[in-house]
């Protein structure tokens, strides 16, 4: 699963809370209006056993009720964790996901579930996504002049990274980041300032840490997300210098495709999105700089 910040999402957490709403209600109104609850002191029947053990959905049924949603393929059928729905795996474009039928066969429920006692989602379990083609830019195009250096300036394998100061996930890979170099000496990442626009602080943050070439400032901020006072005191700081360094690299990453944080460019100019492990992102390098161990 590709983790990044940016606007563009599968589902709004609007959705989800809707979602979760009204499927907790659509539950408890059939629960509450089946017969196995009304009459579930016999020995036989429904009422001897679960809710479950009244109601059926095969794939051919379920290919006839979900065969006008334009969907390419029905794949399995089965009781979903969320009482009172059947999970039905289904494929479009290449792409596997989930939809949800209830008991009555009357309602498809589409979006995540989210399973309060954990907050885990049980939608994103089954979901598939097509792999995406890999995508890549010059490297050479892209200036360094004001890039923060992470790990050895003698490291023969130099990743470049397209990082927001106020990004979850870059902070999240920066923890990772460091822990490559310090365990390969080999592999070093040139930092750039890519502050989005949907995080109203990071501009004149990035603006600073490529002023002042702070990574303490770069950590600074990323240990304040979460923190809105803390950012916008960050943000409020007199500007060190007069810079359009900034701007550039926005300049650059547009013309290049790039469009979310974090972003990795490795040496071959594969261009790789996303929150991944140390021990991956040290594969990749490794690969991509043709140096594979």
């Amino acid at each position: 699963m590709i983790r990044n910040c940016r606007i563009e999402s599968l589902y709004s957490a609007g959705k989800v809370i809707i979602m979760r709403i009204s499927i907790f209600f659509l539950a408890i109104l059939l629960c509450a209006t089946s017969p196995v609850f009304a009459f579930g002191s016999g020995s036989d029947g429904c009422g001897a056993g679960e809710c479950r053990d009244c109601h059926s959905l095969d794939v051919k049924e379920a290919t006839d009720i979900l065969g006008k949603t334009g969907l390419d393929k029905i794949d399995k059928v089965e009781f979903s964790e969320m009482p009172g729905l059947f999970v039905v795996d289904v494929e479009k474009d290449g792409q596997k996901f989930p939809v949800f039928i209830d008991f009555s066969k009357q309602y498809i429920v589409s979006g995540n579930i989210i399973r309060l006692s954990d907050g885990h989602n049980i939608t994103q379990d089954r979901v598939v996504r097509k792999p995406k083609k890999p995508t890549y830019a010059d490297p050479s195009r892209i200036p360094l002049d004001d890039a923060l250096l992470l790990g050895s300036a003698d490291a023969k394998i130099k990743v470049i990274v397209f990082t927001d100061p106020e990004c979850p996930f870059c902070s999240k890979l920066h923890e990772e980041i460091k822990q490559v170099t310090e365990q390969n000496s080999d592999i070093a990442y040139l930092i750039k300032m890519m502050p989005l626009a949907m995080h109203k602080n990071a501009y004149p943050i990035a603006k600073n840490i490529v002023c002042d070439r702070d990574m303490k400032l770069l950590e600074l901020s990323f240990a304040s997300i979460g923190n809105k006072e803390q950012l916008r005191a960050l943000a409020a700081r007199p500007s060190l210098c007069t810079t359009d360094a900034v701007d550039q690299t926005l300049a650059v990453a547009g013309e290049l495709g790039i469009r979310s944080t974090p972003t990795l460019v490795y040496p071959s100019g594969l261009v790789d999105s996303g929150y991944k492990k140390a021990e991956q992102l040290a594969e990749i390098a490794r690969t991509e700089a043709g140096t594979a161990k």
